[in-house]
């Protein structure tokens, strides 16, 4: 800075300001809501490998988000958003759904190979879609990676409602999820209602991650990352597990984010890359520590 006239200065920091400040508190607000995101969704499942980018759930929401773009005109994060949900819901039940089949129920690998599948449909689907028109493609290409580059104090005025109601019932449910850890016969017992349990933990989990995922793109990997990293520290109790995963995963995702502009000077990677190269080969070494056997 002392290099620069007083007016350069000036100019340097209202950029700081407008671009910088929003970009970092958007992606501190969307590695918060992956995080708590994937804690909730590895209790309600009981799966340590749950994660939105692994159960397909940011590909539903994807789709759906395409699907805006190319037969509705949507264009705007406002109305992104809505689809992301509805999108990210129905995929969420369905890879559960196809998961459960069978006499051993919805078992880690099952419901991993699940969400695998169907996010290759669903992949394929969204590939059909924006291939023959080049304005959606040109639209969602960079969205695509997941980015929070885009982020702006629009972005997160918008974002802020779903991650506040989110972080509400997630809070309030760990008490509950901590007793349907230990089997749904022991949660029973202790009065907690199952059925209502998982359902509205799944909800917060999804409206997290699908609102995430329609203003930044999908991004992998973030809700796998923080809640084992503060489990492995702190223990298996959900009362700490979801406040320091919001925590963990605001800081690994902004992080991330300043990684990618650094290594990709002076351009940047989009930040969606760099949790991929951290997150998969960490997916691939849980895998084999659990010995995961059952189909």
């Amino acid at each position: 800075m002392s290099g620069l006239s007083l007016s350069e200065a000036d100019s340097y920091a209202a950029s700081v300001v407008q671009e910088r400040i929003p970009r970092t508190v958007f992606s501190l607000c969307c590695g918060a809501a992956l995080g708590i995101s994937g804690a909730l969704m590895q209790a309600v499942t009981r799966n340590p490998l749950a994660d939105p980018s692994i159960l397909g759930v940011n590909t539903g929401a994807a789709l759906f988000v395409v699907f805006g773009m190319a037969f509705l005109g949507i264009n705007s994060q406002s109305q992104y958003i809505w689809l992301a949900l509805v999108g990210a819901m129905l995929t969420a039940l369905f890879v559960y759904g196809i998961g459960s089949l069978g006499r051993a129920g919805a078992t880690p690998l099952k419901l991993v190979l699940a969400g695998a599948a169907t996010s290759a449909a669903l992949s394929s689907i969204v590939s059909a879609i924006i291939l023959p028109r080049t304005n959606v493609m040109d639209q969602f290409r960079f969205w695509q990676v997941g980015s929070v580059g885009s982020g702006s104090w629009q972005s997160i005025m918008i974002f802020l409602p779903f991650l506040i109601v989110g972080i509400v019932i997630a809070i309030m449910s760990a008490s509950s999820l901590n007793a349907l850890a230990l089997g749904d016969e022991v949660a029973s017992g202790q009065g907690v209602r199952i059925g209502v349990l998982r359902l509205i933990a799944a909800f917060a989990g999804v409206i997290l991650c699908g609102a995430a995922t329609a203003l930044a793109g999908p991004i992998g990997f973030i809700g796998l990352l923080s809640t084992h990293l503060v489990r492995l520290l702190l223990g298996p109790d959900l009362r700490l597990i979801i406040p320091f995963s919001a925590m963990t995963g605001a800081i690994i995702l902004t992080v991330s984010d300043v990684s990618g502009r650094l290594l990709g000077s002076p351009g940047e990677l989009e930040v969606g890359v760099v949790t991929a190269f951290v997150g998969a080969p960490i997916l691939i070494m849980l895998a084999v520590r659990m010995k995961v056997r059952s189909l």
